[in-house]
Order: C-alpha cells, then sequence, then structure tokens
C-alpha cells in the first residue's frame, strides 16, 4: 500500500475542491467537454483547465482532444482506490466499536 500512497494523496487533494467535486460528479454522468463542465461554474475557462489539471494529476480524470475539443471522462477505477482506502479505515473501526461494545457489555456483567 506504501506505492499507493502519492496517488491517493493527489486524489484527496483534488476532491478537496468543491468546484472540482462538481465537475466529478458531471463526469459521473458520462464524457464531457471542457466548456460544458466551465457552463454552471463561475469562473473563468483557463481557471476551469487549471481544475481539470488538477483531477487528471490525481488519475480521476482523463481529456482527450480532438480537434479544438477537448473531451473529459472520470476513471472510475481510480475513485475506486479511494472507496477501497475509506472502506477499510470503515471496517478498522466498525472492528474497534464492537471490541469496546464488547468490553463494556463484559464489565456491565461483572458488575451485577
Amino acid at each position: 500500500m506504501p506505492n499507493q500512497q502519492p496517488s491517493l494523496d493527489l486524489m484527496f487533494q483534488a476532491l478537496a475542491d468543491p468546484a472540482r467535486r462538481s465537475m466529478v460528479e458531471r463526469l459521473s454522468r458520462g464524457p464531457a467537454s471542457v466548456s460544458e463542465l466551465a457552463r454552471p461554474l463561475d469562473m473563468s475557462l483557463p481557471a476551469v483547465m487549471q481544475h481539470l489539471a488538477m483531477l487528471e494529476a490525481g488519475g480521476i480524470v482523463t481529456s482527450e482532444k480532438i480537434g479544438r475539443v477537448r473531451t473529459c471522462q472520470i476513471r472510475s477505477e481510480a475513485l475506486s482506490l479511494a472507496e477501497q482506502w475509506i472502506n477499510q479505515r470503515r471496517t478498522q473501526w466498525e472492528q474497534r466499536l464492537d471490541r469496546l461494545g464488547a468490553f463494556l457489555a463484559a464489565e456491565e456483567e461483572e458488575t451485577k
């Protein structure tokens, strides 16, 4: 897992911004051009391009330029990496809480 840390760090950094999450949300419905992604955002096209560059660096989005149109799409396998990491943390905490619950139940039984 240590080899995956930098990409996971970049992924979470990319997802930290609401505008980038908005772009990911839109891309989850299918590929879109940069101008289509920029339309609902209150920012310049160069700013949108910077946000997309961050999403690409995080491995979340890929883009392809055909003629004058750059089309972006989501890399679902990249989001699966984040999901796996989160699920591993959730499982660990659930196990810890289960052990705490068992310990507290045993303590309660001893005091009766």
